[in-house]
């Protein structure tokens, strides 16, 4: 994770030139850009990364056991709140930096599962701040960030695609390099919990590989089991009363009740022929 500060806005007593109004945003923008966690999120590479609420991070409760994980805990808790004044070599202030970042990042797999974590990371998805489903049939769905262990040190992040339900690696080497642990097992599966509307459509369609036109004999076979596969989950689904998942099973009834309706207007033309005629 990059560690590189945010460039400061002008010098705060050279405003004479702004008007009142315009002289506090720039003296709150200069206040912000001081803090680090601010200048932490806003470093090219920690994109995936939300700031957190100060009264979060200082309230001891939420930073319970992580005592034991991070070195240098007091000092790099007193950086990440602003209120460290060691005065140490280049060298201690690196591994404290280095400290505050992982610090940093423990917190965070905590807060982003509160509710104004939450909120934080939903608009960050709907930016596509995260990135896009590579896979073309999904259709540039975007991915929301993701840890295969809850212990730090294990696996790196990953991106979960809700729509095809399957994990991929950041396309840059930046993200890459983000501890999995910094975002947890949890939060992509208790966001679309607090927010069902945003679990998308899933579909059954697939790449179908063809020679000349022709379907390949062992994706065909392939494609037959998974398609048997698929209509037996679907029996267990609809006996437990979970059915019409898939995108295609509504489409299906849509059609269905189109050409019901067609079927009722026919029948009533015929009845109203019967009639004129008698």
């Amino acid at each position: 994770m990059s560690s590189s500060s945010a460039q400061l806005p002008c010098d705060p007593e050279d405003l004479s030139k702004y008007s009142d109004f315009a002289r506090f945003l720039k003296r709150r923008e200069w206040d912000a850009q001081k803090n680090w966690a601010f200048r932490f999120t806003t470093s090219r590479g920690n994109e995936y990364f939300c700031e957190i609420d100060e009264d979060y991070l200082t309230d001891r409760f939420n930073l319970t056991g992580l005592n034991a994980d991070v070195q240098y805990y007091q000092y790099a808790l007193d950086l990440v709140t602003d209120v460290f004044d060691l005065d140490c070599d280049d060298e201690m202030r690196e591994q404290i930096e280095k400290s505050a970042r992982h610090l940093y990042g423990l917190v965070h797999a905590r807060y982003i599962t509160t509710t104004r974590g939450l909120a934080k990371m939903l608009e960050k998805y709907k930016k596509g701040d995260f990135g896009k489903c590579p896979r073309v049939m999904c259709g540039a769905h975007p991915l929301l960030p993701t840890g295969m262990a809850d212990l730090p040190h294990v696996q790196s992040v990953k991106l979960y695609c809700g729509k095809c339900e399957d994990l991929y690696n950041p396309k840059s080497s930046r993200h890459a390099n983000i501890d999995g642990a910094y975002f947890g097992t949890s939060f992509q599966n208790i966001l679309f919990q607090v927010y069902p509307a945003l679990i998308p459509e899933k579909s059954i369609e697939r790449y179908q590989p063809r020679i000349f036109g022709f379907k390949v004999h062992a994706a065909a076979a392939l494609e037959r089991w998974q398609a048997a596969k698929r209509e037996e989950m679907q029996e267990r689904l609809k006996e437990v009363g979970q059915d019409k998942i898939f995108r295609e099973d509504q489409d299906l009834e849509d059609d269905m009740d189109e050409d019901e309706d067609d079927d009722d207007e026919l029948a009533g033309l015929d009845g109203m022929e019967e009639v004129a005629a008698e």
